[in-house]
């Protein structure tokens, strides 16, 4: 007894691959609950047919041979539950996704997936300042110069300030609290995001208060750094830079700097002209990876969540 093999037939009998294609594209947008509907098809069967159309999507993309990578962890349920997320900055896919948690051993699986041949291209590796990353970057990728995200920087400089406004808040009376209460956001957006009553509220709060004041100036004049193109340069700017933190008993702030002092060299790897590579990709993924996760909410099958991540930067089909 024998089975005709037909080509333009899902993995599902019942469906065409065109129809698949279709399923999957709509899916890009959609959830699988609303394309069910839409479709009048079983949940686990526009489910099963998206998975297909995201296999052959990886099927028909380039194998990766990156040269400058970015590390990212990804929160996959409650309880620190990681993995991690590896992508090709040049081409501004991701490539890899995988691990067991955001230690060094998960690291490692990466470099043994990709191989030591193409491992030994990997000229720069962005990542936050998760020392197990560095490790295994270390280790499995000497030749790569190692770089510090930048929005993980600015985001535990903001951290640092939002200390000081809580410090403040509870110094002060309960009646002078009412001018810091409400005022996180205003205190941490760039001046430019703000609308006219967060300007107003915040040069409020800054005429008001001298400790938050100063460390508002530090916070916005510390992007400066990213300015410079010698490393002798931008080193006095960071050394005038915490050097004014001296006598402004601005404590979350010099812990902030002593962390820079520790990851100078990985900070200053982006001041060099072959290390200036779009730092906002890995940022703009996660966004990316916070939708998916939120369209998918209550789904437990993790092999749909790393085809969603890997294919959601590829072309349609």
């Amino acid at each position: 007894m024998k089975q005709e093999r037909l080509d333009f037939l899902a993995d599902n009998p019942f469906y065409t691959k065109r129809f698949a294609w279709y399923v999957g594209r709509r899916c890009r947008s959609s959830t699988i609950s609303d394309i069910a509907k839409e479709l009048n098809l079983d949940w686990k069967t526009v489910k099963a047919l998206e998975k297909q159309y995201m296999q052959e999507q990886l099927k028909r993309s380039a194998k990766p041979r990156p040269k400058v990578i970015g590390i990212d962890e990804v929160s996959i349920r409650k309880g620190h539950t990681y993995r991690i997320v590896v992508s090709d900055l040049e081409k501004s896919i991701p490539i890899w996704f995988g691990g067991e948690d955001r230690s060094e051993e998960s690291m490692d699986k990466f470099y043994d997936w990709l191989g030591t041949n193409k491992t030994k291209h990997i000229r720069l590796a962005v990542m936050d300042m998760w020392r197990a990353f560095e490790k295994s970057a270390v280790k499995n990728i000497p030749q790569a110069a190692i770089l510090y995200d930048k929005f993980y920087i600015i985001r535990h400089l903001g951290k640092a300030v939002d200390k000081v406004r809580k410090e403040e808040y509870s110094r002060l009376s309960k009646k002078d609290r009412q001018i810091i209460k409400g005022q996180k956001y205003n205190l941490l957006s760039h001046r430019s995001n703000l609308t006219l009553s967060g300007k107003q509220a915040l040069d409020k709060l800054l005429s008001a208060n001298k400790r938050l004041s100063t460390a508002y100036i530090l916070k916005e004049s510390f992007g400066q750094l990213w300015d410079y193109r010698s490393e002798i340069w931008a080193r006095k700017f960071f050394n005038n830079w915490k050097s004014s933190l001296r006598w402004k008993k601005l404590k979350p702030l010099e812990e902030f700097a002593e962390l820079i002092e520790r990851h100078w060299d990985g900070i200053a790897a982006y001041i060099k002209p072959e290390n200036k590579v779009s730092l906002g990709f890995v940022e703009g993924l996660n966004n990316k990876i916070r939708v998916i996760q939120r369209r998918a909410f209550g789904l437990s099958d993790e092999e749909y969540l790393r085809l969603k991540i890997l294919t959601c930067m590829l072309p349609e089909l």
